[in-house]
């Protein structure tokens, strides 16, 4: 494998039922119940060529020669299916749209040397035009499918300190909160990411990121929010820019310093803190290009940052060009969704306890729900209403919520638990988990679906049907052959 690539055993897996291409969002939709019927297969897609701006103004046409003579990164040829997930330029994908997937049979695909999409279309076709090309690397993907790298919208990847003993704690029947007021949870990380050394923090990242990798994920949201001071938030901050300039995966930057109320302080005084000296310091090395921040978020919670601070810090985080994507509605109805809406955030993360004017809001304003199924699972809470979101048009994505007490790196089970526990379909589960999840983070016209001018995020599995990523709960370690980013 080349630069990105990153080889597992592989298992050849069962054949599934074939999802059809499928429609776009951005339609008037219909009624639908609540377990959708399978949709009809439909006939493959026409051939994808490069658009012109990806030629610098050049004209070309498939069949055309032009400045497609000469080199281009990898081929992709011969998959059984691609899934492309979108197929028409959709940023997101809601309502009826998720009823079945942009899929390609017998296909191939084309990677340029800048390791954006070249090109996308049947085998036969691919192989013709290309048939004088050079390309740096070939990967034979007879029998296999190739989907879009997975997104993961939510984790919490830079601390020190594990928490394994609270989750004996846990099962025994402390809750999230009583291990939080006792001095556990999130006050426990703080202290020992503060103790710990920029090196030592990037060192456990960068091992972290690479089991995501594994696993399939190729863009992550990455915040901080275990520092709670503003020197440890930026080296928290540092360290994940780092990981940004230095490695393959994809990352979204996302400032938390709301996560908690540092000890001795008032939840009024942290945000005095917050709007008064960690975001104008943030603003300032944004601007001179040290610190590339792209979402602010807050714990709106009950005990913890309540509505007004809320708005008051994630109005502030705007106003310098943050978009908002926040903790709400997790453990107590905090009318967090209603807010978000207000504000026009990009992404509200939870919604456990939700309400349904918050949930109509939501789908309104186009703000998108990053559910968490681990979360709800290893806190034993109630389910997030993933149904009641779907059938009311709410764009909805998936995170991980990777961090000390919900310790999962794997988008595929991630995606599993949504299907068995939040009865989400597998088409809905794979499109929140790829261009949703990228629509969330503000990255869906480059990332989370394959279509010509995206970047080359891909994952290829040893199975006939690209169902098996999620079927297989637990088994995406010897299902995923190759995981390669940026072509």
């Amino acid at each position: 494998p080349g630069v990105g690539a990153i080889p597992a055993p592989a298992r050849a897996g069962e054949a599934a039922r074939a999802s059809g291409v499928g429609s776009g969002g951005h339609r008037e939709p219909r009624p639908r119940s609540t377990l959708p019927a399978p949709a009809a297969p439909r006939a493959p897609a026409p051939y994808f060529a490069v658009p012109p701006r990806a030629l610098r103004g050049a004209s070309w046409r498939p069949g055309a020669r032009g400045d497609m003579a000469g080199g281009h990164r990898l081929l992709l040829e011969n998959a059984r299916q691609v899934v492309l997930v979108c197929a028409r330029g959709e940023r997101f994908l809601a309502r009826d749209a998720l009823r079945s997937l942009a899929v390609l049979e017998g296909a191939s695909l084309v990677v340029g040397s800048d390791g954006y999409i070249k090109a996308i279309g049947p085998a036969d076709a691919i192989q013709r035009q290309f048939s004088e090309e050079t390309f740096e690397e070939r990967i034979d993907c007879s029998g296999k499918c190739i989907l879009p790298g997975l997104v993961d919208a939510h984790t919490h990847p830079v601390w020190a300190g594990e928490r394994v003993h609270e989750f004996a704690m846990k099962l025994a029947g402390a809750t999230y909160m009583d291990i939080h007021q006792a001095g556990g949870g999130i006050n426990f990380t703080v202290e020992r990411t503060r103790q710990s050394s920029e090196e030592e923090l990037f060192s456990s990242f960068q091992q972290r990121l690479q089991c995501m990798m594994r696993a399939g994920t190729t863009l992550v949201e990455c915040k901080s929010g275990y520092g709670l001071n503003l020197e440890t938030e930026l080296k928290m901050l540092r360290v994940i820019e780092r990981a940004r300039r230095e490695l393959d995966i994809g990352i979204s930057a996302t400032y938390c310093g709301a996560h908690s109320v540092p000890k001795g302080k008032t939840a009024t005084e942290a945000a005095d803190d917050i709007v008064n000296n960690h975001l104008p310091k943030l603003k300032e090395l944004g601007r001179n290009g040290q610190i590339h921040v792209d979402n602010i978020d807050v714990f709106c919670e009950k005990g913890v940052f309540d509505l007004d601070s809320t708005r008051r810090i994630l109005q502030h985080g705007k106003d310098i060009g943050l978009q908002i994507n926040f903790h709400g509605d997790e453990l107590h109805p905090m009318k967090a969704a209603e807010l978000g809406a207000e504000l026009g955030a990009r992404a509200i993360s939870h919604l456990e306890e939700v309400s349904d004017e918050g949930i109509a809001a939501m789908a309104t304003a186009r703000c998108s729900a990053v559910l968490l199924p681990t979360t709800a699972y290893m806190l034993r809470l109630k389910q997030p209403r993933a149904r009641k979101m779907l059938d009311e048009g709410v764009i909805v994505a998936l995170g991980s919520d990777f961090n000390p007490n919900a310790y999962c790196f794997s988008m595929p089970m991630v995606m599993h638990l949504a299907c068995v526990n939040m009865r989400m379909s597998m088409p809905e589960a794979l499109a929140a988990a790829t261009i949703n999840a990228a629509y969330a983070l503000g990255k869906s016209h480059t990332h989370g679906s394959l279509e010509v001018g995206k970047q080359g995020d891909f994952i290829i599995i040893n199975s006939s049907r690209w169902e098996h990523l999620i079927y297989q709960f637990g088994g995406h370690h010897e299902l995923i052959e190759y995981v390669i980013a940026k072509g």
